[in-house]
C-alpha cells in the first residue's frame, strides 16, 4: 500500500454471517482545523471508534494527527459494524504520522478492539474472518493476544497477537509478537455428561434414540412430566460419533461469532437448550443491522432440544420449517441478508396437556378437553409432519430403585452401534453432498436407492390419510437406519412397519 499526501492504507475484514469480504481503511490528512471524520457506512460503534482510537493512541505516547483527518472505510456501500476495525485504524493513523513504514501494512490483516489505555482486546469472529480472509489470499494476520490460538486454528496464515499499540508497532517493524503456544495437557473439569445407562423403565424411547443418533433423524419425546425425556435428549450427544474436522471448524467458526474465549477445536457435537421463553431472535438468529446466529446455528452439527416445546411460541417454531429441511438460516434485513449453517438435529419434548397428568395412572388432570386441544395445536401439523420419529413415554409401573432384571447399555454401548451404522451410510452416500439418511433428498431416496419389494403398509398408510407425500419419505429414510443397525443391505418390509410405527409413535413388538 502506498502512502501518498498523507494516505495511509490498512487492510481488516467485514463478517456478512459466515462470509468475509475484505475491508480497505484509509486514513488522509490535509491542512485545516483538528478534526477527525469516518466515512464509508459505519454503525455507531465504529464511528465511536475514532475517540477510542485517539485516546489509545495518545495513551501509548503516540501522536495523533493536529491536522484534519479522514478515516475512509471502503468499499463504501458494505455495512460495516463492529469494533474489531479499531487496530486497523491505529494501524493506519500511525502510519501517516510515520511511526510505522505504510509499506509494513501491504498484505496484513488487523482485527482487533482498542482500549482507552492503548491495550488491545478481543472481538468476535476471528476464526471465521480468517477462514474468509484465506480463500481471499491473505497471508498474515494480526490479532489480540488472547486469542492468537484460536486464529491459529487456520492454516496457511502467519498470524502474531499484539497486547498493546506498543507491540503492533514492533510486529509491524518485523518484531516476533505473540505466537501461538502448544495447547495446555490439563483438561478443565467438567461434570461427567448423563448416560444411557441412567436412562431406565423406557426401552421403546431408548429404541428411539438409537434410531435417531443413527441416521441423525428428529425426534419427538410425548409423555407426563418425569418419565424421563429431558435426560433422555441430554442423552443424544453423548451416542453421536465425534466431530470431523471439517465440522469441528465449522462448528468453532459459529461460536467464534458470539463467543470470544476459543482456542481449540470441538471435539463433540453442540448441544442447545433454549428455554421457552426464547425470543424469535435467539432461536434463529436477529440483529439490527447484520443478523447474529441464534440457537439453531449454534446447535449446528449437533442437537437442538426443545424441552417443552408447546410453550415455545408460535411465531418460533414455525420458524424452523426452511432450515429443518435444508440445513441452514437465510435472515434479511434492510441493508444486508446473511446466511447460517443450521444442520441441527431436532429433539422436542411435550407433556400430553398444559398441567402433564393427562397420561398419569388415577389422573388427576383437571384440563378442560379445549385446554388440551389447545395445548396438542400449538405444535402445528406442518412442523410434525418434518419430525421423522415420535415417542410416546408413558409413565413407569415400578419402582426404579431396585428395578432388578438386566442393566440398561450405556452410551459407549449404544455409541458403536451408531458409529457402525453412520458408517455404512457414509459408504453408500459416498460420492453425494449427504452422509446419512436424514439428508438425502426425496428423489434421490426414490430412484437411486433400492426400494423395498414390499410397500402395501405405506400405500395404506397414505390412502387413509396418515401419511404425507413428505412422511412417505420420511417412513423410508428410517427403515434405511433401522436396517443399517441391523447390518442389512437394504430395508424390508418388516424395516418399513417398523419405520412407519416410529413415526406414528405406536409400540414396536
Amino acid at each position: 500500500m502506498t502512502s501518498v499526501w498523507g494516505i495511509a492504507r490498512a487492510q481488516s475484514v467485514a463478517l456478512l454471517g459466515m462470509e468475509a469480504m475484505m475491508v480497505t481503511i484509509e486514513a488522509w490528512t490535509g491542512s485545516g482545523l483538528p478534526r477527525t471524520t469516518m466515512v464509508g457506512l459505519p454503525d455507531a460503534a465504529l464511528t465511536q471508534a475514532k475517540e477510542r482510537c485517539r485516546a489509545a493512541v495518545l495513551s501509548a505516547g503516540y501522536t495523533w494527527p493536529s491536522q484534519v483527518l479522514t478515516i475512509n472505510l471502503t468499499p463504501a456501500s458494505l455495512p460495516k459494524t463492529g469494533s474489531h476495525y479499531d487496530l486497523g485504524i491505529a494501524a493506519a493513523v500511525l502510519a501517516t504520522e510515520k511511526v510505522v513504514d505504510h509499506r509494513s501494512l501491504d498484505g496484513v490483516l488487523l482485527l482487533g478492539e482498542l482500549g482507552l489505555d492503548g491495550q488491545v482486546h478481543p472481538v468476535r469472529g476471528v476464526l471465521p474472518a480468517l477462514l474468509g480472509a484465506r480463500r481471499l489470499g491473505v497471508e498474515r494476520a494480526v490479532v489480540p493476544a488472547a486469542q492468537v490460538g484460536e486464529a491459529s486454528l487456520v492454516d496457511g496464515i502467519q498470524v502474531r497477537g499484539v497486547k498493546n499499540l506498543a507491540d503492533l508497532v514492533s510486529v509491524l517493524g518485523g518484531g516476533p509478537g505473540v505466537v501461538a503456544s502448544a495447547p495446555s495437557s490439563a483438561a478443565p473439569r467438567t461434570e461427567p455428561p448423563p448416560d444411557l445407562e441412567d436412562v431406565v423403565g423406557v426401552a421403546q424411547a431408548r429404541w428411539a434414540l438409537e434410531v435417531a443418533a443413527a441416521g441423525r433423524h428428529h425426534l419427538f419425546f410425548h409423555g407426563p412430566p418425569g418419565v424421563g425425556k429431558t435426560l433422555l435428549a441430554s442423552c443424544l450427544p453423548t451416542i453421536l460419533p465425534d466431530l470431523t474436522t471439517v465440522e469441528a471448524m465449522d462448528v468453532a467458526a459459529i461460536h467464534s461469532l458470539v463467543d470470544v474465549s476459543i482456542d481449540s477445536l470441538p471435539e463433540r457435537p453442540p448441544y442447545s437448550a433454549p428455554h421457552h421463553s426464547a425470543s424469535l431472535a435467539s432461536l434463529i438468529g436477529g440483529g439490527a443491522r447484520i443478523a447474529r446466529p441464534g440457537a439453531v446455528s449454534l446447535a449446528h452439527r449437533g442437537v437442538l432440544f426443545l424441552d417443552e416445546a408447546p410453550e415455545f411460541s408460535t411465531v418460533a417454531l414455525e420458524a424452523l420449517r426452511t432450515p429443518l429441511e435444508s440445513g441452514e438460516i437465510r435472515l434479511g434485513r434492510s441493508q444486508m441478508s446473511v446466511r447460517y449453517p443450521a444442520r441441527f438435529q431436532l429433539v422436542l419434548a411435550a407433556n400430553p396437556c398444559p398441567c402433564g397428568l393427562a397420561a398419569t395412572p388415577r389422573s388427576r388432570c383437571t384440563c378442560s378437553p379445549t385446554a388440551i386441544r389447545k395445548y396438542a395445536s400449538r405444535l402445528s401439523g406442518p412442523i410434525l409432519d418434518r419430525i421423522d420419529i415420535q415417542a410416546h413415554i408413558l409413565p413407569v409401573r415400578r419402582s426404579l430403585v431396585a428395578h432388578g432384571g438386566k442393566e440398561p447399555e450405556s452410551s459407549a454401548v449404544v455409541a458403536l452401534r451408531v458409529r457402525q451404522a453412520l458408517a455404512r451410510q457414509t459408504a453408500r452416500l459416498h460420492g453425494t453432498p449427504w452422509t446419512t439418511n436424514a439428508e438425502v433428498p426425496g428423489i434421490y431416496l426414490r430412484k437411486e436407492l433400492p426400494l423395498p419389494a414390499d410397500m402395501r403398509v405405506l400405500d395404506a398408510a397414505v390412502a387413509n390419510g396418515t401419511l404425507t407425500a413428505r412422511g412417505v419419505d420420511k417412513v423410508l429414510k428410517v427403515a434405511w437406519t433401522v436396517a443399517d443397525l441391523q447390518g442389512q443391505d437394504r430395508p424390508t418390509a418388516d424395516h418399513v412397519s417398523v419405520a412407519l410405527a416410529l413415526r406414528q409413535g405406536e409400540e414396536i413388538r
